[in-house]
């Protein structure tokens, strides 16, 4: 492999770089190290980009496509749900019909068009349980005992990935880069976690910024906008259906109630789009 097409993908800011390997082209999917992802990644020496994702071929009948997702310093993880809208948008351009189904590795995901540049994305069904986050140990995940700098008891929450939400009365007052490092290798988190500072605007409508594992401060976080909404809503502050207001735009977050006493699943709207094409050198792959 000489060159490596790729793609450059965004959804509110929230950058990919997108190989396309279905069908064996190009023989890439998991040949992909973290290290190269890495290199790749790098907004200096590489093409740059928050996640690195891989298209790869369906692997049941039930899906389109499989999504493989690294982040910028070469992790993979299971979920991305700016990237779930892009990629959804580009499988929606295939077929015929409004609908394409996502598999992640932490789930299978419904794409759909929801007009005017939109794209929904069913995020499936929140996990609250201190092993589904995972935590280290037992513990409440309403109001986790956890704290650094002005930030202090966080909800958590699994979106496909960890979660953990500080609410604050002012976003902007708080030096996310510089607790946010020290929050996401927290011992309490055996897995890292994403951490998200949210103010409450409107019973509908909310302010996030999230240090993203593994990737650092992100213009927007899709799970982490799910995440928010699920913790708002857990504490009383907020409702189910809410605009949630990051660094490169808006997401409509609607944690619905298919029954009561159930969880419910959670439905993220927002733009994903297309910046340019090009082709990766073989030197950034050595």
């Amino acid at each position: 492999m000489t060159e490596l097409p790729f793609t450059k993908m965004h959804g509110l800011g929230n950058d990919f770089v997108v190989i396309d390997a279905r069908g064996g082209k190009p023989a890439a999917g998991a040949a992909i190290s973290a290290a190269q992802a890495a290199a790749i990644a790098d907004r200096r020496t590489g093409v740059g980009c928050d996640q690195f994702i891989i298209i790869e071929d369906a692997p049941d009948g039930d899906s389109h496509a499989f999504m493989r997702i690294r982040n910028a310093d070469g992790g993979e993880v299971d979920a991305c749900g700016n990237a779930t809208r892009c990629i959804g948008a580009v499988l929606l351009d295939e077929v015929d019909g409004d609908a394409v189904r996502v598999r992640t590795g932490a789930d299978l995901l419904t794409v759909k068009r929801a007009g005017y540049g939109l794209v929904s994305v069913d995020m499936g069904i929140p996990r609250g349980d201190w092993d589904q986050i995972p935590l280290v140990a037992e513990a409440d995940t309403l109001h986790l005992d956890l704290a650094c700098g002005p930030l202090d008891d966080p909800a958590a929450v699994s979106m496909g990935n960890p979660h953990a939400t500080f609410f604050v009365d002012d976003v902007d007052s708080i030096p996310i880069a510089l607790v946010g490092p020290e929050l996401e290798v927290h011992p309490v988190f055996p897995e890292r976690a994403n951490i998200g500072v949210a103010q409450i605007l409107a019973p509908d409508r909310m302010r996030l910024r999230v240090w993203e594992r593994g990737v650092g401060l992100t213009s927007a976080c899709g799970t982490g906008a799910c995440a928010a909404v699920v913790n708002a809503n857990r504490r009383n502050l907020a409702g189910r259906r809410m605009v949630v207001v990051v660094d490169g735009g808006e997401l409509l977050i609607d944690w619905r109630e298919d029954r009561p006493g159930e969880p419910g699943r959670v439905f993220m709207t927002g733009p994903g789009a297309t910046s340019f094409s090009g082709t990766i050198d073989e030197s950034l792959l050595g």
